[in-house]
């Protein structure tokens, strides 16, 4: 069920910074202390956009590079490989 709550904050003094509290919205998207999130900023209609990151950081022993390669592989055999996981 998506929904949408509407919901008041006041943009607060936090030390050198502004914040806002919102805990119940992001406990609602699944997020506590520690998580890591991308934010998007849209200038033009003054909208943010907070979610729940997707970046996987890497094991150890896996470089960035071999990461990279592996993406262009996938990306480049990404139909064979999808034909592959139908058979």
């Amino acid at each position: 069920m998506n929904r949408m709550v509407d919901m008041e904050r006041k943009v607060t003094k936090f030390g050198n910074s502004l914040g806002l509290t919102m805990t119940d919205a992001l406990k609602q998207i699944g997020l506590d202390q520690g998580d890591i999130v991308s934010i998007e900023v849209n200038q033009s209609t003054g909208e943010i956009i907070i979610r729940k990151s997707t970046k996987v950081s890497l094991p150890s022993g896996i470089s960035k590079d071999f990461m990279d390669s592996l993406s262009d592989v996938i990306n480049e055999y990404d139909q064979t490989l999808q034909g592959l996981k139908d058979r």
